[in-house]
């Protein structure tokens, strides 16, 4: 009855420390407009315009090379894991893939 009760606060912890962990995290999907320095512009899904601050901390990973460390470009589609504070969002991780890889899947059909 004791690991019963041990196992299921246990499990109770493990849950609300994973809700927690997520905390402010935000995901921005869509295609690159823009990019500097120190923002990328994201046309979303949805058809608005997001900027998100990039910091020095932001890892790029590109698909299907994950050593890359170049950043996407002007029409590449991006999935961000970004963080809002007070109405700013900063990527701390930003998947891509290049355009030109997106449309030669598109033509192949995979």
């Amino acid at each position: 009855m004791c690991a019963r009760w041990i196992l299921t606060l246990i499990l109770i912890l493990a849950s609300s420390m994973i809700a927690f962990a997520h905390g402010s995290g935000q995901h921005v999907l869509g295609t690159v407009t823009a990019i500097d320095e120190k923002s990328l512009d994201v046309k979303t899904t949805k058809g608005g315009t997001v900027s998100v601050k990039l910091t020095a901390q932001t890892r790029f990973k590109q698909k299907g090379n994950a050593k890359s460390v170049e950043r996407p470009a002007v029409g590449d589609r991006v999935v961000i894991e970004a963080l809002r504070d007070n109405k700013v969002l900063t990527a701390i991780e930003v998947h891509y893939s290049a355009a030109k890889n997106v449309a030669a899947s598109a033509q192949t059909g995979q």
